[in-house]
Formats: structure tokens, sequence, C-alpha cells
């Protein structure tokens, strides 16, 4: 028999409005369905499958609804981020796939992702579910197209050279000039931290040096591999994608630099081969060479937008922001629900303004209405979608005022404002032009501090005049106890000061998020990821 595989499963959910185009079920409750597949128009074969609603796990992995012009390379970097991938069947004619990865392990990490994260490719959606089979097996002789750019890719992922004699258009494997990777963050609407590019690129290699700056309003990144080979990997499989959903677009292109010189390791700059470099006490990490070259450079990255087909949210990103406290975003556009329903709220103690500052931690809030008829409950209107969901995420559960309150999407897409000779008893407020949004500036640097709550509290903008002890009674004044606090060594306008409980850390924001204490400054709160 000269198929081109010998058994393929077509793991069809039943019920589901995405049935495979050809299948013949023998009947509405058949378990097995048949269907005839063609693999890039060579041949067709019969298959069978069970129709199960939930397929056993297998590191055999069924793709439906690609876009018909999708290549090999683009199906391949879909499981990339989870693991090393090892066979690869495409059906051109059914505009599906069957992407086999080295573990089951990966292909449930992927599977899980991926049912929290609507894939795409092309910006199509795409569907991806377990086959009934444990392995792929494929005649390479009619399948040799995917089998050379599953090779060629290997062969960079696993520093080899490439195979002679394959010719690969699509995979862009070429040899890489540098080991050193420029990064710019595009639509940087959450935090990337160092340890976030650290995850995401380790994926491909060994990761030696990482320098993070801010140039022209914009995060960017030198990030060293441990050779060429693993560089030109990681800008196959990621330029052009988002780290998470509809947002912090990365753009990759090769440095004219070899090698980096890090000082210090800290959070801006790190040297995963030197761990005893100092930390520098906040000191900018990129050093005056490497600055000075750099602006030399010619940018070669794409413009802002224009993503390449592989504009797929990136599960090692989402991974790595979800170990250092962050949530991920799926599924979120910046034309998201903007409004939040708030509930179980202290109806005694809660006022807009008090929602208006725990809230606007997470994003620029536009309106707060508290219910007349439901005062335990308010709507919010966030700046935009990213925001509600960032802001909800992060919230959600967190006691104010003595209660847990419970965060959700409203399905009201604004917060009307009462008729002009209403009175609502100052129930809703309109805080459209408040000088106190936090996100209003492009590229501001408060994108990149954005944590969850925690007892320990960052401050700013702290006169000269005031000391420790001021600080300490202003805090406790507001019904907690200061378990610690710390002025930077460098910079007295800023502290770390730490409440006993999350809850009373949040209660201090609220309360002294924008406190004047004097010389016109104006107290600034946020919470940290530091402990003292």
């Amino acid at each position: 028999m000269d198929g081109i595989v010998t058994e393929v499963a077509v793991g069809v959910k039943r019920g589901s409005d995405e049935l495979l185009s050809g299948s013949v079920l023998s009947s509405p409750n058949s378990n097995m369905s048949s269907m005839v597949v063609t693999a890039n128009g060579n041949d067709s074969k019969k298959f069978k499958g069970e129709d199960k609603m939930d397929g056993a796990p297998s590191r055999v992995l069924h793709i439906r609804k690609l876009p018909g012009e999708v290549t090999e390379t683009e199906v391949i970097a879909l499981g990339l981020p989870f693991g090393k991938v090892t066979n690869i069947l495409m059906l051109k004619g059914k505009n599906q796939a069957f992407l086999e990865l080295a573990t089951e392990e990966a292909a449930i990490t992927m599977v899980n992702y991926y049912s929290a994260v609507t894939p795409h490719l092309r910006n199509q959606p795409i569907y991806i579910q377990y086959s009934n089979h444990k392995e792929l097996k494929t005649d390479n002789t009619l399948n040799q197209r995917a089998q050379a750019v599953l090779q060629a890719v290997t062969a960079v992922q696993t520093a080899n050279t490439p195979l002679s004699g394959t010719t690969v258009s699509e995979s862009a494997v070429t040899p890489a000039q540098s080991p050193v990777l420029r990064i710019i963050i595009d639509n940087m609407y959450y935090p990337v931290t160092l340890d976030v590019l650290h995850q995401i690129f380790s994926k491909f290699g060994a990761v030696l040096k990482i320098i993070t700056f801010t140039k022209n309003n914009q995060f960017q990144a030198l990030l060293q591999n441990g050779d060429p080979v693993n560089a030109q990997q990681a800008k196959l499989a990621l330029d052009g994608q988002n780290i998470y959903n509809a947002c912090c677009t990365l753009r990759i292109d090769f440095s004219k630099l070899v090698n980096l010189n890090v000082k210090y390791n800290n959070d801006k700059s790190r040297d995963y081969t030197r761990p005893d470099l100092p930390s520098g006490d906040g000191q900018p990490a990129l050093d005056p060479a490497i600055a000075a070259a750099f602006a030399k450079e010619t940018s070669l990255l794409a413009v802002p937008g224009a993503l390449s087909p592989l504009a797929i949210p990136n599960a090692a990103a989402a991974a790595a922001a979800a170990a250092a406290g962050r949530v991920g975003m799926p599924g979120v556009s910046a034309g998201g629900n903007t409004v939040l329903l708030v509930s179980n709220l202290n109806e005694e103690m809660v006022t807009p303004q008090s929602l208006f500052t725990l809230f606007g931690v997470y994003g620029d809030v536009q309106r707060v209405k508290i219910l007349y008829n439901k005062k335990d409950s308010a709507l919010i209107q966030m700046a935009d979608g990213n925001q509600s969901q960032l802001a909800m995420n992060h919230l959600n559960g967190q006691k104010m005022y003595g209660k847990i309150i419970r965060v959700t999407l409203s399905k009201h897409q604004t917060v009307q404002l009462p008729r002009e000779g209403l009175d609502d008893q100052g129930l809703t407020k309109d805080f459209g032009n408040s000088p106190l949004h936090r996100f209003k500036k492009p590229g501001s640097k408060n994108f990149q501090n954005i944590f969850p709550p925690s007892a320990t509290l960052h401050l700013s903008n702290i006169p000269p005049s005031v000391a420790e002890e001021d600080l300490r009674t202003l805090f406790a004044n507001t019904g907690g106890t200061v378990k610690a606090f710390k002025f930077f060594q460098r910079d007295h306008k800023m502290a770390l000061l730490q409440m006993a409980t999350v809850e009373e850390a949040i209660q201090a924001l609220i309360d002294l998020h924008n406190y004047n204490l004097g010389e016109n400054h104006h107290l600034r709160v946020s919470f940290s990821k530091s402990t003292i």
C-alpha cells in the first residue's frame, strides 16, 4: 500500500459546527466517521477516526480550518514554543494538518493553551485538538516538501547545519550573522520583563545576556544567544508574534554587535554566565559604547501593525507571565468590552473616588457608577478592553473595605452619565479628564510596573523634607500595621513600604495615592513585586 499515511485520526468534535467537509457520518449518533483526504494533492486515501467529544491526549495534533496559502513553516511554528516538532503532514486540499510533537506533555500544554487562546494564522482562527493516534506515520517520498521544511527547522533548532541539498524557501533558514538580537516591543499594554524575554527565547537555545532599556518611548532589548543559529531560529519563529493577545508585538532583527557587555545583574540587564555581577542599584545598564553602536544601526524592523503571518499569542510568554505573578490576557483585543461590573462592595464605605484610585492602578478609569438600587455594585468604564481585562484579572477576589469583591465584564458598552439636572447623590462620576491617569502617555514607564496587589507598596515623588517616620505614621493611620520600610539607596524620592496584609496595602493605596506631602509633592503609590 503506497499511501501517504497508514492511519490518521480525524478527531471531530460531535455537535460542533466545525465538522470537516467531506466527512460522511453513518448516522447522527455514529461514533465512527470516514473521510477522503488529499495530502499536497499527491494522493487520496480513506482515513477513519472516532468522532469523540473529548479525545484522549496524544502527541499527534489535528489542526483544522487552515488558510489555503499557509506554509509548513507557519504550522510548525505553532508548536515550536512548546517543544520539538517531530513530524508534520499537510492536507492542503482539506485545509488541515497533523503535527506530531516529541512528547505527549508538550502536546497537552499546547492544546491547553490554545483552548483558552484561539490561535490565528494569517489573521484567520484555526482549531487544534488531539488526534486519536499516538504517532504520525508518513510516507516521506510523498510528503517530501513538508519533511524538508521540518528537517531544516529542526537542524536550526538543534544548532546543527541544515541538510545539504535541501532548499526550503519558506523556512527562511539562512546563516545568521550575529548571536545578538535587537528586540522592539510594539503596542506594549502590559509589562514585558527581562524574565519573560528569557523564558520565550530560551526555547531556542541558551540565552547568555539581556539588556533592556527604553528608547524613543519604546521598550527595547538586546539579547545574546548561545550561537547565531539559535538566534536565527528564534527570529524565524517569533518575529511579528504577540506576547499577549492583541498587544506586545515582537519586532526582531539581528544586531551588528556580536557581544554584549553587561555591567549589572538587575531587572534591567542580566549576564546569565556571571551570577557574581553587582546589582548596580538602578544604574543604567546600557554601556556607552553599546549605546553608540546601537544608535548607528539602521532599523530594518517592520512598520507597526504590519504583523507577519505568525501573529499568534505566544505560549512561552504566557507561561512566563503567569510564573511572574501576572496573568496573560487571552482573547481580548484593545477594542474589547471596556465596562466592568464590580459587586459585593462595602456600600457604607465605597465611593466613586475609591474605585477610581484602585482600578486606576491597572488602567485609565473613565467613568464610575455605583448602582442607585444596589449600592454594593458598581459599573467601571476603562479606557480599553485590555485595561478592563487586566483590572478584572488582578482585582477579582481581593478584599476592599473588609469585603471580597467580585469583578466581571459587564454587558454594558458604556457607563451612562445622569441626565443634566438630575441628582444621583454623587453615585456617578466622570473621570475622563482626570490628571491622575497613569497610562495616558504612550510608552510610559508605568506600563512596565503593573503588578498584582501585594503587601509591599512602591512610593514615589517623596519630597526631601519627609522622613521615614513621617511616612510610617501616615500609613499606620490608614488602619494597618507598617511592617517594614526602605528608601531607595540612590534616590530618596522613592521607597518601599510593607504593610501586614495585602488588604491593608490596598486600603493604604486607596487612601494615600495622590496624597499631598507638601512642597507641591503628591505621593504616588503602586503595588510592588519586591519584598523588603
